[in-house]
């Protein structure tokens, strides 16, 4: 997540691109993101910071979550016996869906790709067999 004080560096650079622009396409552009930063910023003072709970499906995720988060400045937590898959985070949460929510589910979703195709090729090559559980056969009960 971008943090205020980096808005403001940012704003301050556009603002003399503005002022020095030589032509009217490079003011048009830096006007544009001027404008934008100057939205980021007033959205993100709008917003308070909620205390937000992540249940994750694996300590695979919860990895990946938690190396993003701190990628990002977020301190991720958790709370006295609270499980291992459960991470607690204090954010605005939309800056964070946007960053670091984005950026997990396209890694995860990578993940479990990456999981899927090792355990297919596991299968196939080292036990001969495809793995397919569709075609197993249904036992009646008691007999």
């Amino acid at each position: 997540m971008e943090r205020s004080e980096d808005i403001r560096a940012k704003l301050e650079k556009l603002e003399q691109l503005f002022a020095r622009g030589a032509t009217p396409g490079e003011r048009a552009a830096a006007g544009a993101a001027l404008d934008r930063l100057t939205e980021k910023l007033n959205s993100s003072a709008d917003e308070t910071e909620t205390e937000l709970q992540y249940s994750l499906p694996d300590a695979w995720a919860v990895r990946i979550f938690v190396a993003l988060c701190r990628k990002h400045g977020v301190k991720p937590y958790r709370y006295p016996r609270q499980r291992r898959t459960t991470v607690m985070v204090r954010v605005r949460p939309d800056a964070f869906d946007k960053t670091v929510g984005a950026e997990f589910r396209a890694l995860h979703a990578e993940l479990v790709s990456y999981f899927q195709d090792t355990v297919d090729h596991l299968i196939a090559d080292a036990m001969k067999s495809d793995g397919d559980d569709e075609n197993i056969e249904t036992a009646l009960i008691g007999k």
